[in-house]
């Protein structure tokens, strides 16, 4: 595969991700990975393995069972893909955090985020999103 080819097929498989995940299709989300790895930097957590992503993705529905996202713009990095993406959804189940669980507030938020996909061959290997916790418990507490 020409590597131009390549840096194509890699901007579909994240997008297939990304709609994946919007349509609650986790096995489609973790089929784009070689082994599943996310960090949320902007939580301090890391998923390695299938079984600790499909927690993740079972607490993260939980909490936002309408969470979604909107890509806005995709570009290629050597062996990465950069995501910049809006996530949105409605609080309508316990949310976890470092300091505890948080109950429902039934609030929106949209927050922009940074997502690096990192690739080997035509398979993910690692996740690594970046976002600003605060200013989504800002909008989930009204503060």
């Amino acid at each position: 595969m020409t590597d131009n080819a390549l840096a194509e097929r890699r901007l579909q498989i994240v997008r297939e991700h990304m709609e994946a995940e919007n349509r609650l299709d986790f096995d489609a989300a973790i089929n784009t990975f070689d082994h599943p790895h996310y960090d949320l930097v902007g939580a301090g957590q890391t998923f390695d393995g299938e079984d600790e992503v499909r927690d993740y993705y079972r607490a993260s529905r939980t909490a936002f069972p309408d969470q979604r996202n909107e890509i806005i713009s995709l570009r290629i990095a050597g062996d990465a893909v950069i995501t910049e993406f809006w996530l949105m959804g409605t609080h309508e189940g316990p949310l976890r955090t470092p300091a505890g669980e948080m109950p429902p507030t039934g609030k929106p938020f949209r927050i922009r985020m940074a997502a690096f996909f990192e690739f080997d061959g035509e398979k993910i290997a690692a996740e690594r999103i970046y976002f600003d916790r605060m200013s989504m418990l800002e909008q989930l507490t009204g503060g």
